[in-house]
């Protein structure tokens, strides 16, 4: 069976106010205020909480790495707590797996957030149903862009790895996919926009509506 494996923030859902705002409880609780801008960050709150704890850090000259440690477990409570209050699909993502679905392709989601908190928002967004499989940050001892992840989509999909493609929206899907030696088709609506074109994917898509038919040329029958 032919499957098609999506990333979830920033390809298939915008979470990025949720996830700044969460990373703004911890930088409030240090007496920084709300360092980071939902809008302005989020193409860093797309690479996860650490990166946007360093970030911040960064941007107010204070903390380091041990204090990026003592907070992530902070902002993963304070995530958990507020996960798909300014979430959202992004229009026409469930309209092209329900298209790839009827074609025969198998879906299913690889992502580094961690996997209970991506379990809880698909099902926020009312969307798990739709996946054969979903893989998270710590459904194996690794993480994207370690091929690992993707090819366990795969088989939980019940597809074949070389039979299968990843779409995404950053070099992290771009690197996993080519170290699985798969396609990699990234989206210009995630938070890195035309950039997404210099990383030379398989395939870049405007518009998830293209999905589908880029999905069957780079999988034909």
């Amino acid at each position: 069976m032919r499957s098609v494996i999506f990333d979830l923030d920033g390809t298939l859902a915008d979470t990025s106010r949720d996830l700044v705002a969460a990373a703004n409880v911890c930088f409030r609780g240090l007496g920084l205020g709300d360092v980071l801008d939902p809008l302005g960050d989020a193409s860093t709150a797309m690479r996860g909480g650490r990166a946007m704890l360093r970030l911040g850090f960064e941007r107010t000259g204070s903390h380091g790495a041990d204090e990026i440690d003592r907070q992530y477990p902070i902002l993963l409570e304070a995530y958990g707590a507020n996960l798909s209050s300014q979430s959202f699909l992004f229009p026409g993502a469930m309209e092209a797996v329900d298209a790839l679905r009827s074609h025969g392709f198998a879906t299913g989601i690889c992502t580094n957030k961690p996997e209970a908190l991506a379990e809880r928002l698909m099902r926020d967004l009312g969307a798990r149903e739709a996946f054969a499989s979903l893989v998270g940050a710590d459904t194996l001892a690794v993480r994207k862009p370690d091929p690992a992840p993707l090819i366990e989509a795969v088989r939980r999909a019940g597809g074949r790895l070389e039979r299968s493609l990843l779409v995404g929206d950053t070099v992290t899907d771009r690197d996993t996919a080519r170290a699985a030696g798969v396609p990699s088709v990234l989206v210009t609506f995630g938070p890195a926009g035309q950039a997404v074109r210099d990383l030379a994917p398989a395939a870049v898509i405007e518009d998830f509506s293209e999905l589908p038919a880029v999905a069957g040329a780079l999988l034909p029958l």
